[in-house]
């Protein structure tokens, strides 16, 4: 794990939350971690769980932080990135934010002339359970202590992978950021249609839900790709074929590229609405 130094977190709200718990489980201290937040009782629960400081202030928060997580909304990006950008400009730490859909382009505009290093975390729902799935971009300018340092924070929550384009991340969105609630959908649909067939819930409830916690973990621990281990659990004539039938003639696989194709166009729309400069780009 690449050595954390003191870090500050621009919003105390649940991804935050979640990332200074995990930073804290392994092993970095709380006062390390210095915390702004507008509301004090969000900052009296983060003091009382994890015992890092707190302060109303942005500036105060920034003194002497080697990195600094941006977890705002989107649509309070603008005005905290104005904000603090004289302070950043002082110390010139790593900037890494956990907002969905504001491109580099608008951070980098927004926090002004001074080279300041960012890196955008695209972190998904799980990472609130320590099982999030992180995609990462570095803007030029990142060096690789840097990109390191932004891996093991984020790693803080789950796995964590990069990738080389930044209109990549419309896509990481839809599928990471979107997709826990595409399984939310398929397993209501499952649970549902068994609970139709005079399954009570509660049975319905618990074989659905540990039936996809099994599938995932199988798929994690083998090596063998998801066509093959759908082929191992499809019998020739049998009742898994059956079903799969009905799936492959309603043409799911044209389905979920469908909805993944939306998703990913609503983010590119989302970013712009964010307040993308004029001029700028979400390739970088």
């Amino acid at each position: 794990m690449h050595h954390i130094g003191r870090l500050a977190f621009i919003g105390g709200g649940n991804m935050a939350a979640a990332l200074i718990g995990g930073l804290t489980r392994q092993g970095v201290g709380g006062e390390r971690i210095m915390v702004a937040d507008p509301n004090p009782e969000t900052l009296q629960q983060l003091r009382r769980d994890h015992g890092v400081g707190t302060t109303a202030s942005n500036a105060a928060a920034l003194d002497a932080a080697e990195a600094v997580v941006l977890a705002v909304k989107p649509q309070n990006m603008r005005a905290v990135t104005l904000d603090i950008a004289p302070h950043l400009a002082a110390c010139m730490p790593l900037v890494i934010s956990v907002a969905a859909g504001i491109p580099h382009a608008a951070l980098l505009h927004w926090l002004g002339p001074s080279r300041i290093a960012v890196v955008r975390a695209m972190p998904n729902r799980p990472a609130l359970i320590g099982m999030g799935a992180t995609a990462l971009h570095a803007a030029p300018g990142v060096d690789p202590a840097q990109r390191a340092l932004a891996d093991s924070i984020m790693a803080a929550v789950g796995l964590t992978v990069w990738v080389e384009h930044e209109s990549q991340m419309d896509t990481v969105t839809a599928l990471s950021g979107s997709g826990p609630a595409y399984f939310f959908q398929f397993m209501a649909a499952l649970e549902a249609a068994a609970t139709a067939r005079g399954l009570p819930r509660a049975v319905a409830h618990a074989l659905t839900v540990e039936t996809a916690r099994g599938a995932a973990e199988m798929t994690r621990m083998s090596g063998d790709s998801l066509d093959v281990l759908r082929d191992q659990v499809t019998s020739k004539g049998g009742t898994t074929a059956a079903a799969l039938a009905i799936l492959d003639a309603a043409d799911l696989h044209g389905i979920v590229a469908s909805a993944l194709g939306a998703a990913e166009r609503r983010a590119a729309e989302l970013a712009l609405e964010h307040g993308v400069p004029c001029g700028g780009s979400t390739e970088v």
